[in-house]
């Protein structure tokens, strides 16, 4: 398969062993995000704690993602890794067995949902900066593409079946599951050998420092951070508050949360397939540009959906907004951030984006019960044409070489 194609990442045998076992682990996660999310409308009806679930899951990105940033750079990724899915593993199994004995409370729920998060804090800037190690520059676009697919086609099956097993056997059974899926993980990681150089060891304030000064100085790095957090900050509206949208206006379960939520997945698989020729095709800002407006229509068009049925079209649009957005952020920050700060660089860029999405989870489930749902959504819709309109202007995304480094 030549270099470029689509599938071409899968040539590399580091890539695809990492790709499905990470699979399996997101199809884990995505039904233990089916259980948590659901178990909280059963827990509370306050919108702002239903969307504190998706806000635990996030804030970490945004606390600690500086210092694991700093973690990936400074010590051996594979083992960052390691400890990452082993301590998510410990924090579901203990989730499900005392879901399971029936003693959690909306706060202890959303104690192990951000222990999770914390476990995604450190895993994520270690596991994107290893993408190079297992592909190289010339796949590195394609392998981007193939993680976000691989974690989409878990969207898009994992509601599904977190839905079916929540409605046979229970919110614990989901969360046994998730703790089981981080096994396939921690194997792979364990027997993988990457030929790499050792890092070169800073002290960790000092090696913060540099990562925030390059990002922060790096005029298209900087535009790159600030579309970050303002698609962030809209997309929250839609994230944290389809589980109320569910439960109080189409007034479905779990099973039908679950369906929403593979059609989301759905439409990022497809998504995924497409943004890297578009992206050529078009340019990054036209791509973003596109993702936003589908976010803008999609809360725009959820408020008056009285059925399931009628959201589940809405919810494949949004999966498509995703990733088209995020994918094209994410590839346009992995090509202007040197490989010797490759950690810090990604970590900043996560720690901005999802610390946008725990900011509006908040703010939109404050709204929504300040004043109401439609509201809310509607405001999310106005803040999507917002950004249409100004960020281009304010902040227009990179041009193909500007910024552009080069690594081996």
């Amino acid at each position: 398969m030549r270099p470029g194609h689509t599938l071409a990442p899968f040539r590399h045998p580091a890539f695809r062993a990492i790709w499905t076992a990470n699979l399996f682990s997101a199809i884990g996660s995505s039904v233990q995000s089916v259980g948590a999310a659901w178990l909280m409308t059963e827990l509370t009806t306050s919108h702002r704690m239903i969307a504190m679930v998706q806000a635990s899951v996030t804030l970490p990105i945004m606390l600690f993602g500086l210092i694991a940033g700093a973690i990936a750079d400074n010590f051996d990724r594979r083992r960052v890794m390691l400890a990452a899915q082993l301590g998510m593993l410990v924090a579901s199994g203990l989730l499900a067995i005392l879901t399971y004995q029936r003693v959690v409370g909306p706060y202890l729920l959303l104690s192990f949902t951000l222990a999770v998060g914390i476990g995604t804090a450190l895993n994520s800037p270690a596991w994107q900066a290893s993408v190079r190690a297992q592909v190289g520059r010339e796949d590195l676009p394609q392998a981007i593409s193939l993680n976000t697919l691989a974690f989409n086609m878990a969207r898009s099956l994992g509601p599904a079946l977190g839905g079916l097993l929540i409605s046979a056997a229970g919110m614990a059974a989901a969360f046994a599951v998730n703790s089981i899926s981080y096994v396939a993980m921690v194997w792979v990681l364990w027997r993988w050998r990457p030929e790499a150089p050792p890092p070169v060891r800073q002290s960790m304030l000092p090696s913060i420092r540099d990562g925030l000064t390059f990002c922060f100085t790096s005029a298209p790095v900087r535009r790159i951070l600030l579309r970050g957090f303002c698609i962030g900050l809209g997309m929250a509206g839609y994230q944290a508050l389809i589980p109320a949208v569910v439960h109080d206006r189409l007034h479905s379960g779990e099973l039908g949360y679950g369906m929403l939520l593979a059609s989301f997945g759905l439409g990022s698989i497809v998504a995924a397939l497409l943004v890297t020729p578009a992206r050529r095709r078009w340019g990054t800002e036209r791509v973003v540009g596109f993702g936003a407006l589908t976010y803008a229509v999609t809360l725009a068009l959820l408020p008056p959906a009285s059925t399931v049925a009628v959201a589940l079209p809405i919810a494949f649009i949004a999966g498509t907004g995703w990733v088209t957005c995020l994918t094209t952020l994410n590839v346009a920050m992995q090509f202007r951030s040197p490989e010797a700060i490759l950690g810090r660089c990604l970590s900043t860029y996560s720690a901005v984006t999802f610390g946008g999405m725990a900011l509006g989870s908040w703010f939109w489930g404050t709204l929504a019960d300040w004043m109401s749902l439609p509201v809310a959504l509607f405001t999310a819709s106005a803040w999507f044409v917002f950004n249409l309109l100004v960020m281009p202007l304010v902040a227009p995304m990179p041009k193909p070489h500007e910024g552009r480094v080069s690594y081996s």
